[in-house]
């Protein structure tokens, strides 16, 4: 990944970047700043991989930054499954809590998230759908037995659109777990009673305008209903109806809605995003230049066909929604800092992750965990100044030491040591840092021995 520095400094966490870095004690905690800052935190969407990533990822920036932890943040913006990680750390469920959670070994049974909560086939959607079925028919057979010459295929298929139902799944028992889970163990579903400032991100399907839950006007809707809205991606989940008004994804507007948490009064904003399209052929590069057994040879995205096709193109288009909203929030918000933790380009081991699939949830939140950690050790001299700012200190100790997310045992971490800490990114861009030297000592070389035979008698 790249780093960049605005008036409104971002800091990308990934990579690309030099990984030549100064030792940092975290023995010297920097004077904090004057005044107090206000600390926010603002996660994207991403289905079931999302969130596990969220977790994983949030559980390495937790432990590995000193005096603030992430669930005693001041604001939270959280949009698709991103708003239920928010929602979680601003009733005070710590991202470690979050990360047994998912994997159903929580010690508060409540929190355990189970498939089925997920999944539920939109009976209801269905039924509601083929009732319409004999009306479209006869409807359809009056009009073309009055207009035969509109008689098509397409026509017919146009017709009959309004009986193709809305979602697949409906996310009403994933707002019942959630009214559950946030009302027992001293939480609230309410906005008003929250201590600290969240905002869930919706679309109104009828208007196509962002609604944020949490603000004004909008505070009086359940949490738990708020994410259901949050949560319904258009096709997967069938649209939520909040107030005789229909609400789909709010990534459907935006990437990250960082700016939610920018007007809020966000001094410094923790953006996390799992959403980022993939580019299988820097992978086949960098397995070239490592001699691998594959060769650098992989099958293209189009052989895997129309699913990953779509996925693709969907993570592309937000994916450049998201850096045009960053670049223009060095300007509407130039004394705010960001950070924004994301996943390479090249991880195809996140991309082609089932997403319906929860018996992979330990790999991927273990995945994200050890990836962030070698995002911030490498970005370290860069990530320091900007949390100093803001009373802040990254533990490059923590860093330094393998750490597993659910092994804690010598053998686990022994092993996860010996892993590879470079990305394909990172084979890359050492490669093209060797070229580049290799040229310069070339160079060196080569005016070195012109002047070599200027200085000999008698050379012409």
């Amino acid at each position: 990944m790249s780093g960049a520095t605005c008036p409104a400094p971002l800091l990308r966490t990934t990579n690309t970047a030099d990984r030549t870095v100064s030792h940092y004690s975290p023995c010297s905690m920097p004077s904090p700043p004057t005044g107090s800052s206000t600390l926010g935190l603002a996660c994207a969407g991403g289905v079931v991989e999302g969130a596990l990533y969220e977790i994983g990822a949030l559980c390495a920036l937790d432990e590995a930054i000193e005096g603030r932890r992430l669930h005693d943040l001041d604001i939270y913006v959280g949009v698709s499954s991103g708003s239920l990680i928010g929602s979680m750390l601003a009733s005070n469920v710590s991202a470690r809590e979050l990360s047994r959670a998912v994997v159903s070994e929580s010690s508060d049974p409540s929190l355990n998230l189970e498939p089925e909560v997920l999944f539920r086939p939109a009976v209801g959607e269905y039924a509601g759908r083929l009732g319409r079925l004999p009306g479209a028919f006869f409807s359809s057979l009056r009009h073309y037995l009055l207009n035969p010459g509109d008689l098509s295929l397409l026509g017919l298929l146009a017709t009959f659109g309004a009986l193709v139902p809305t979602g697949l799944f409906t996310n009403a028992s994933l707002e019942r777990f959630l009214a559950e889970a946030l009302t027992t163990g001293g939480r609230t579903n309410d906005f008003r009673r929250l201590k600290r400032k969240l905002y869930v991100v919706a679309m109104n399907l009828d208007s196509a305008d962002v609604t944020v839950f949490g603000e004004p006007g909008h505070d009086h809707v359940p949490i738990s209903s708020a994410i259901q809205a949050s949560t319904a991606l258009p096709g997967l989940y069938t649209p939520v109806e909040i107030d005789g008004q229909h609400y789909i994804d709010g990534v459907a507007r935006r990437t990250v809605h960082a700016s939610v948490g920018l007007d809020a009064g966000a001094d410094l904003l923790f953006c996390i995003n799992p959403i980022v399209p993939i580019n299988v052929q820097l992978k086949q590069h960098a397995e070239r230049l490592l001699d691998r057994r594959t060769n650098g040879h992989g099958p293209p995205l189009a052989d895997r066909g129309l699913p990953t096709v779509l996925s693709q193109t969907f993570r592309a288009i937000v994916d450049s929604r998201k850096q045009t909203g960053f670049k223009k929030y060095a300007h509407t918000h130039p004394d705010a800092d960001l950070i924004l933790i994301e996943p390479e380009c090249d991880d195809t081991h996140l991309f082609f992750s089932n997403i319906f699939s929860f018996k992979n949830r330990h790999d991927i939140c273990e995945h994200a965990y050890q990836a962030t950690r070698r995002h911030l050790r490498s970005r370290a001299e860069a990530l320091q100044p900007i949390l100093e700012r803001h009373g802040l200190w990254l533990r490059r100790d923590v860093l330094d030491a393998p750490h597993s997310l659910y092994d804690t045992s010598s053998s686990a971490q022994d092993h996860e040591s010996q892993r590879p800490a470079s990305s394909m990114s990172e084979v890359l861009r050492a490669t093209s840092d060797t070229l580049d030297r290799l040229d310069v000592l070339l160079d060196r070389l080569h005016n070195h021995a012109e002047q070599s035979n200027r200085s000999v008698p008698g050379q012409t």
